[in-house]
């Protein structure tokens, strides 16, 4: 591209959670650094509640409205009230930051914002659908959506069966299929990411091909389909963005030097790391047995809880005075994840904590607690190996001696080795892919090529 020649401007747009702005934000990164002038936003209230230092990274950071905006940062919204809302004054908001923002040649939108494909349409410029879920997921999603999955599913002993995907039991599907009448307007939601798919001019996924091969081939005969993946900052993969350590968003402040100090002590592969995400945590009794399963079990242990929470679990664990375990309010995970002194990660299996694992070639124990959790979970084990599953029993809850057992059986035991193996393969096969020449590497600049021709 002539230096003469203006850049391609691509805005994201975010759902705002945590979970959807870090590897959004990372896709961001990439179109930077092939030379896209790239704006990235998220909702106004959101950008109230977390710490954001895109300082290095070229980014420009907007926001746009969901309606709440003079809602202070812990006030509650419930998913009735607050997904209509947003369908009603994101469009109004989104059109008004095109405008403000003058020559933007595409929008690459959340999935969970599908009205934004609309505005691109009604501006003439590309559409582009960047799904935070894996190919799997996005799969039953849109046979729901599409009613060739019917819901409520048929009974309990039953298997999904749907293309590209293993059988499924019931309650591998995702929480909004074989419960979904528990959270109606989040599986609206999540179902109506496919409502307009068809008229997006590509289709992004937060993947890796060889990942899920089967899938994105079977996905790639209905859409533009290309996985983009695995999102994380890239010195902990392919190395070649050198100011690239940090997603740049943190909804907490990171514990980092209480956790790497003590990290630092540990032997190799002696450390059971536990983080149940930003959003859902295990209620009373769960904690009562993952903290029993701890404190009686064999291996030191990083956990990370939320505040709210520590009455739950001894005091001297919180305090730092204990030489077994250390528990924390937020981590660092990254650089806990990289440590050598790690050696499993338990986990509710939310698809950037997985990809994380599979990036840094860490073991999982996986205690998936609602939404796209329970089928990464079965992936984890069942698919690529890389983990075991920690069964609930008749009243929803791991039990201490479940959850022992898996973390030794990640640990110590003779699966241990295969799952090492694996966890290896599948690292070596995410940094092949990000990396110059590999297969995500070349579909961004496949994306950055037709943005450029418009030039």
């Amino acid at each position: 591209m002539s230096s003469t020649r203006k850049q391609p401007h691509v805005l994201v747009l975010s759902y705002p959670a945590q979970g959807h702005v870090n590897p959004m934000i990372q896709f961001c990164k990439r179109l930077v650094a092939k030379g896209i002038k790239t704006t990235f936003a998220t909702t106004f209230s959101f950008s109230k509640n977390v710490h954001i230092d895109l300082n290095t990274t070229l980014i420009t950071f907007e926001t746009f409205s969901d309606g709440f905006d003079d809602n202070c940062p812990d006030q509650f919204v419930s998913p009735d009230v607050y997904f209509p809302k947003l369908r009603e004054v994101g469009p109004k908001s989104l059109s008004d930051l095109v405008k403000k923002l003058g020559g933007v040649n595409a929008i690459v939108y959340d999935g969970f914002l599908p009205w934004a494909l609309d505005v691109s349409k009604q501006f003439k410029i590309m559409g582009v659908v960047f799904f935070t879920q894996t190919c799997a997921v996005n799969n039953i999603y849109y046979h729901v959506n599409r009613s060739l999955l019917q819901i409520p599913l048929s009974d309990s002993d039953s298997l999904v069966s749907l293309p590209g995907l293993p059988p499924l039991e019931n309650w591998e599907t995702p929480s909004f299929v074989h419960k979904f009448d528990l959270f109606p307007a989040v599986s609206d939601l999540v179902f109506g990411q496919f409502t307009n798919i068809d008229q997006a001019d590509w289709v992004l996924i937060n993947s890796f091909y060889k990942l899920e091969e089967e899938v994105v081939n079977w996905m790639g005969k209905l859409w533009r389909v290309r996985t983009i993946g695995p999102t994380l900052p890239s010195m902990y993969l392919d190395k070649r963005l050198l100011d690239d350590r940090e997603y740049g968003v943190n909804v907490f402040k990171p514990k980092r030097v209480e956790c790497m100090n003590w990290l630092n002590n540990k032997p190799k592969r002696s450390v059971v790391y536990l983080s149940f995400g930003s959003l859902m945590q295990p209620g009373s009794e769960q904690m009562k047995e993952i903290t029993c399963s701890l404190s009686d079990g064999g291996f030191s242990f990083l956990w990370v809880v939320k505040s709210s929470l520590e009455d739950n679990i001894p005091q001297e664990f919180v305090d730092g005075m204990s030489k077994k375990g250390l528990v924390v309010a937020w981590c660092p995970q990254l650089e806990v994840l990289a440590h050598e002194s790690i050696g499993c990660f338990v986990t509710h299996c939310g698809l950037n904590s997985v990809l994380e694992a599979i990036g840094l070639g860490v073991p999982m124990v996986a205690m998936p607690q609602w939404s796209d959790q329970t089928t990464n979970a079965k992936y984890v084990e069942d698919v690529w190996g890389v983990g075991v599953r920690a069964k609930q029993d008749v009243n929803g809850i791991v039990t201490r001696r479940v959850l022992d057992a898996c973390i030794r059986q990640v640990m110590e035991g003779e699966k241990s080795i295969e799952i090492r193996k694996n966890t290896t393969k599948w690292r070596d096969l995410a940094i092949e892919a990000i990396e110059e020449g590999g297969s995500s590497d070349k579909n961004i600049n496949e994306f950055v090529a037709e943005l450029s021709l418009q030039y």
